[in-house]
């Protein structure tokens, strides 16, 4: 009897053992599938009938999201090769970003963007002039993108030398500092706390901050009609700065 017991204790023991190694083995099939759909390459565009099918603020809502993968280093796997291709037949971008020219600013990559996604433009101190506007328009009235972003960074260069009043005139770069004039009413505007420098840091992140409110202000002037679109609700302008030490962008 005593021998029937312990068979049966050592059976239980091992069918107990067996089920545990069985419920992991299950487990770990499903954790690999969840991996392998998770991390499946995105092969697709955006297409015609969901940029259409989107407003402004669900679009905003994607960056925000998109900006959120970027600081958790969690980017969608993209299939650019087969992006590539299906970009030839047209392109549907759902916003366009004015950013400054600082490589450490990965605009696509900031926002968790691909191939088709949105229309970039780039100029120091991410200023407008009548060219940018000229290409936010084609970007809104034409080719249907439905956000515009002004796009400041922390520690931006420009306006650090706009802050410090740097003289480029003296050393024969008269574009730049044609550049550095556009920034300076920002400086102006900027309340004043401790040093007018770019080494008081506080200061030159209030008037980065500013300068990207002051651009957005400054597009709705010079294109009537991207205002018009604007207060119809089927765009919105506006800024952000992206801070460099945490990835996060802050929508101002």
């Amino acid at each position: 009897m005593k021998n029937l017991i312990k068979y049966f204790g050592i059976l239980i023991v091992s069918l107990s053992v067996i089920s545990c190694i069985t419920d992991k083995k299950s487990e770990s099939a499903k954790s690999t599938v969840t991996e392998t759909v998770k991390q499946a390459p995105v092969k697709s565009i955006l297409t015609a009938e969901e940029q259409e099918n989107m407003t402004p603020d669900e679009i905003i809502g994607k960056l925000k999201k998109g900006n959120e993968n970027f600081v958790s280093n969690n980017l969608t796997q993209r299939d650019h090769s087969s992006q590539r291709r299906e970009a030839m037949i047209g392109q549907y971008p759902k916003a366009i970003v004015l950013s400054c020219v600082d490589s450490r600013v990965p605009v696509e990559d900031v926002f968790d963007l691909g191939i088709g996604d949105i229309f970039v433009a780039r100029v120091a101190g991410n200023i407008e002039n009548a060219d940018i506007v000229g290409s936010m328009e084609f970007a809104t009235a034409v080719a249907g993108s439905k956000v515009v972003i002004v796009m400041g960074h922390t520690a931006c260069g420009a306006v650090k030398h706009a802050v410090d009043n740097t003289n480029a005139a003296s050393m024969e770069m008269n574009s730049l500092q044609n550049l550095l004039d556009e920034i300076k009413p920002s400086v102006k505007a900027t309340p004043k706390s401790g040093e007018i420098s770019s080494k008081n840091t506080e200061f030159l992140t209030n008037v980065i901050h500013k300068n990207a409110k002051i651009t957005v202000e400054d597009i709705r002037k010079r294109s009537p009609k991207m205002a018009s679109l604007e207060d119809d609700g089927k765009i919105k302008i506006v800024a952000a700065v992206y801070n460099m030490a945490t990835g996060k962008v802050e929508f101002i």
